[in-house]
């Protein structure tokens, strides 16, 4: 990601991909660290140059991008948490980060940032064995990065140009998002929610009903399933 802004900084074109072979300071959102041993995931990010309407599908795309070659490529059946992590079998395989370059409140460039776990091994990690898996362990064959790779980057690449020429993902990746209807905590920053989720809105802001009965927009945040 570090890489990637730099370079859009410096005015590398929209589309370039960088890859990590390996992470050694792999993050995630809200500052978490994102495990990457040698050869055993895809870590990359994606330099592009959207509009500002174009930002709140960008996510979406990159959720339902993932999902979808997960699909082609090994048959399993991943589904989303809001907002941006992919899970198999309740596990998360996969993450997503956004970040963007803003210059005098102008949106200059946007950076994806998309990580799979292909065949790294997440029982050997006692502090993520029980919330992480990965393709090889789910699909019981060993799945490379590479094997997944190619897929993943066409299927975002359909669903960036569909976005650029004004059409949506947002219902397609609606259906795959398995945190609607269940009793979930939501962190955001300093502040704890707990209710139901209720719905989600286009711009991907999810609406929790708490146990009063009224109702909150939350824009952002990391959700956990109660």
């Amino acid at each position: 990601m570090d890489v990637a802004k730099r370079m859009a900084k410096e005015g590398m074109g929209e589309g370039t991909v960088i890859i990590a072979g390996q992470q050694t300071a792999g993050r995630g959102r809200l500052g978490r660290k994102w495990l990457s041993p040698p050869g055993s995931s895809i870590s990359l990010s994606i330099i592009l140059r959207p509009t500002l309407p174009q930002l709140a599908q960008l996510n979406m795309a990159a959720c339902l991008a993932t999902v979808q070659s997960i699909e082609k490529v090994t048959g399993l059946k991943p589904s989303i948490k809001w907002p941006n992590d992919v899970l198999l079998n309740g596990k998360k395989v996969s993450g997503i980060l956004m970040e963007n370059i803003f210059q005098g409140g102008e949106l200059k460039a946007a950076i994806i940032g998309i990580g799979i776990n292909a065949k790294f091994d997440a029982l050997a990690s006692t502090e993520i064995s029980a919330i992480a898996t990965s393709l090889s362990t789910e699909s019981g064959r060993e799945i490379s990065p590479g094997d997944i790779l190619p897929s993943l980057l066409e299927e975002f690449e359909q669903l960036y140009q569909e976005l650029q020429g004004g059409r949506t993902v947002f219902e397609r990746w609606l259906v795959r998002v398995e945190t609607l209807g269940k009793l979930v905590r939501v962190k955001s920053g300093d502040i704890v929610e707990e209710g139901y989720a209720e719905s989600i809105n286009a711009n991907g802001s999810l609406i929790l009903r708490r146990p009063d009965g009224s109702l909150i927009t939350v824009v952002t945040g990391e959700s956990q399933n109660q």
